[in-house]
């Protein structure tokens, strides 16, 4: 539970000697751009997440701010979160591993809200939608960079909005900080519709955000969240889906992979062969990624963001670099409390076909990772969240892919690969099912 209060004038301008260093680096971030507010309304975790309230955020400030009528930004409301960085030092909640690296998680989040006529005190919902995603983050350890969008599927302030879904980008005035506990950024949370997250889901999340950028009712400069905006930016303005478009076909997408409830099973093998069946993933038992497994799909993932010239899967590395902190979980590591099996053990299966089951979010990516992954010579990888089921699809062109043309699906442990041999054959597939998806399910069989 949350309270609204001011914050002392002591601690706004860090008076009191035993104020936390990381809190303090924060607020003089902020008494930078806001030196007439020293003493804003603060969202406040009346537990706090140290000592077990459910909240991890210690504080989330809020600021008046005026725009900036020489770039035809408008007036709005600016959030401040407190607790994803160390605020403290001391492992109370974030390890502390020096001043070099990331602090905590390495990041704040900011949100801008439009401010109504006459609203005289910023509204407080934003807060809990704040608190909400760092509950994401603390229970999964996964980080958010610029670019990425969530999909919240419900208006942001629990109204009739179309602002539905998130994109999240740099904050265009909040400059990245050095504490004594590390580097600290800020990401901006900025409202969407679902047309426009579909956007960035097949083309980019950096495209759609410059696009509203150039929007005024959609954001401006400083992306400011309208939540009465009632149109997409493609309503707005026509012209804008004709650039989607064009970037879809040129560069594809650069989403490399999602977190989904799927499963895969192998339909080449009779159901009485129990000792290397596909029961070990989908049964009450799962077998584990190995951690070098997880480590590879971890890096698809991370390489995916990356327009390179020629794709690749990241090999599999024995250690890794020395900047990870090892407290931090990395984004695809498994939950399940059953033995690992060590990566060396596990052999590469070819597979004859495969059937995979895909929620129904998960399956409307198909189009997505067909036009805009395979089909411009990269790969797209769906992680189980429910247990350590891993499916990549590759191109034929992929370095480092187990699945080859020869031998199409190929099987390391939970984790299926499939390389499609025509990547343009599968497309019209998909055009013609897509209409009739019912219950996200599709077999493939090997093509001969």
């Amino acid at each position: 539970m949350d309270e609204v209060r001011p914050t002392s004038g002591a601690q706004a301008h860090g008076l009191v000697q035993l104020f936390p260093p990381g809190l303090q680096a924060i607020y003089g971030e902020c008494r930078r751009l806001y030196p007439e507010q020293a003493n804003p309304l603060q969202v406040t975790a009346i537990v706090k997440y140290w000592l077990g309230g459910p909240d991890p955020l210690d504080y989330i400030s809020m600021y008046r701010n005026v725009g900036c009528p020489a770039q035809d930004v408008q007036e709005h409301w600016h959030y401040v979160s407190f607790g994803l960085s160390d605020l403290y030092g001391d492992n109370r909640v974030h390890e502390f591993t020096g001043p070099d690296g990331p602090s905590g998680f390495g990041f704040e989040l900011t949100f801008r809200l439009k401010r109504e006529v006459g609203e005289t005190a910023p509204p407080t919902w934003p807060a809990e939608l704040m608190q909400g995603l760092a509950r994401y983050v603390f229970q999964s350890e996964n980080t958010f960079c610029s670019g990425d969008h969530v999909s919240w599927h419900s208006p942001l302030d629990n109204s009739e909005s179309r602002i539905q879904h998130m994109l999240l980008t740099e904050d265009p005035q909040m400059q990245p900080i050095q504490t004594p506990f590390g580097t600290v950024s800020f990401l901006q949370i900025v409202g969407v519709c679902t047309e426009e997250l579909q956007a960035a889901q097949q083309w980019n999340g950096q495209g759609i955000l410059e696009l509203m950028r150039g929007v005024r009712v959609a954001g401006g400069p400083w992306l400011i969240t309208d939540m009465r905006r009632g149109e997409t930016i493609f309503e707005i303005d026509p012209q804008l889906q004709e650039r989607v478009d064009q970037g879809i076909e040129t560069e594809g997408s650069n989403l490399s992979g999602v977190s989904a409830k799927c499963v895969w099973d192998d339909l080449s093998r009779p159901p009485e062969d129990e000792e290397d069946s596909r029961s070990i993933c989908i049964g009450s038992q799962p077998r584990r990624l190995s951690d070098k497994d997880t480590e590879q799909i971890r890096e698809t993932l991370r390489k995916g963001l990356e327009f390179n010239s020629k794709a690749a899967l990241p090999p599999i590395n024995s250690q890794k670099q020395s900047h990870e902190r090892p407290s931090r979980k990395d984004s695809l590591e498994s939950e399940s409390s059953a033995a690992i099996v060590p990566h060396e053990l596990v052999r590469t299966r070819q597979l004859e076909s495969v059937h995979l089951k895909f929620n129904q979010e998960s399956g409307t990516l198909l189009p997505l990772c067909l036009r805009g992954r395979l089909l411009h010579g990269r790969h797209f990888t769906y992680k189980s969240i429910n247990g350590d089921t891993a499916i990549t699809f590759v191109s034929t062109g992929v370095e480092g892919a187990f699945a080859t043309e020869e031998h199409p699906y190929a099987a390391h442990g939970p984790w299926l690969q499939q390389t499609s041999l025509d990547s343009q054959r599968l497309s019209e597939l998909i055009d013609t099912l897509f209409p009739l998806w019912l219950a996200s399910t599709v077999s493939l069989q090997k093509m001969i």
